[in-house]
């Protein structure tokens, strides 16, 4: 998939929209959109970021997502390409990572349909490839929904149920690599918090950050490097 079709999904999964059909229109004039103007990056350079249709700007958000997912597809092969069944779950993981990352940052939703069909795909993947992974990674995702799940009771307005979810679902997905992943996501997301402290006072505190870029992030890292990392935490503290 795309990072055309995820800025789709991202955009009509939370307005009930079917992805399948109809093809994309212009938001703007609703003329439906070409071919060759839905080509991923260029088609936006070349119409200089506005619609053929009626001149409409379009966001950059659409080039980024399609530039960074496809950076994040190529970052996914070239670190686990000889093992064919982790491409395959880390493939899913990071659309599914960048799908919630765009919700999140638009409505501050984190849509359960696409945690759902992740799910099955992750859990359909490891049961034909790894069956014997599949207690650790229940565990896994047990562990982390937990811990968001305490964080979500104590500090409601800064933690929801869709975190918790996506948190459970990194677990299954990286199994013990999920720990430096939810570790990321904290250290990062306190980073933004203090910041924003630092520039705007007191009035921060009542501005709604969303997690789930920061999930996100630390999902990826927990992809990539997870191994390494908790490696390294092994061999230094144990």
């Amino acid at each position: 998939m795309g990072g055309s079709f995820i800025s789709v999904v991202a955009h009509r999964v939370p307005r009930r929209e079917s992805v399948v059909g109809p093809r994309s229109r212009c938001p703007s004039c609703g003329t439906q959109i070409a071919a060759y103007d839905n080509i991923p990056v260029f088609s936006w350079l070349l119409l200089r970021g506005h619609a053929r249709c009626c001149g409409t700007r379009i966001s950059a958000r659409y080039p980024i997502t399609e530039l960074a997912l496809g950076v994040l597809y190529a970052g996914t092969v070239l670190v686990l390409w000889d093992d064919p069944a982790e491409v395959a779950l880390g493939l899913v993981f990071v659309t599914t990572l960048v799908a919630i990352t765009l919700t999140d940052l638009e409505l501050r939703l984190i849509p359960n349909k696409i945690l759902v069909v992740a799910t099955a795909l992750g859990v359909g993947i490891v049961a034909a490839t790894d069956p014997s992974s599949l207690p650790e990674r229940v565990a896994a995702a047990a562990a982390a929904g937990g811990l968001l799940f305490a964080a979500a009771l104590a500090y409601p307005r800064g933690m929801g149920l869709g975190d918790v979810k996506l948190a459970a679902v990194m677990g299954l997905f990286l199994g013990r690599n999920v720990a430096p992943a939810i570790l990321v996501a904290l250290l990062t997301g306190s980073v933004v918090g203090l910041i924003m402290i630092a520039r705007h006072g007191a009035a921060a505190r009542k501005q709604a950050i969303p997690f789930g870029p920061f999930l996100a992030l630390g999902g990826v890292v927990g992809l990539l490097a997870g191994d390494q990392l908790v490696d390294w935490y092994l061999a230094t503290f144990s």
